[in-house]
């Protein structure tokens, strides 16, 4: 339940700023929130991550459509072994990959708004952020926590009589 909560309001938060972004500032038009750190800029990214790979959107939709696809599978599949920790880092990652993946059927592009000045940090959105912070915990989780015991148990299968066996 935790998963399909984190998910729809991933979801909803980044179509709502997406649109509210999309109806107040023309292409290219931005307002600086936080003088020479922070920008909301309304761009559209017709690529991947930082504008790679720009107008493949046949090949976003078919690669977003396997991995979530692949994604709730084992969401589903593992779901009572997992703990909260990967719990979340997926719904997170899943959630980013749907937001994207929306705007990406319905518009051809993706809408970004994010800019951090100071850095000089490509635009992203809250479904970009939804996807590094999953990230984040999931390999935080695998290298130091939980996600490392869960992971090692992929590696083992039951035989019949109990023993284990390595893959």
């Amino acid at each position: 339940m935790l998963s399909i909560i984190i998910i729809l309001i991933v979801i909803a938060i980044d179509q709502l700023s997406k649109i509210a972004c999309a109806n107040a500032l023309k292409l290219g038009e931005s307002v600086e929130i936080i003088k020479g750190v922070f920008s909301i800029a309304y761009v559209e990214n017709r690529g991947a991550a930082f504008g790679m790979l720009q107008n493949a959107q046949v090949f976003f939709i078919i690669a977003t459509v396997i991995a979530c696809g692949a994604m709730l599978y084992f969401m589903i599949k593992e779901y009572k072994r997992m703990h909260t920790a990967m719990r979340i880092s997926l719904a997170l990652i899943f959630a980013g990959a749907l937001g994207n993946f929306i705007d990406r059927v319905a518009l051809g592009y993706v809408r970004d708004m994010l800019y951090f000045k100071l850095i000089d940090f490509p635009v992203f959105n809250v479904a970009d952020s939804a996807i590094c912070i999953g990230a984040a915990i999931l390999i935080i989780d695998v290298l130091f926590f939980k996600g490392k015991t869960f992971i090692d148990s992929l590696d083992k299968k039951k035989n019949t009589d109990g023993s284990e066996e390595k893959e």
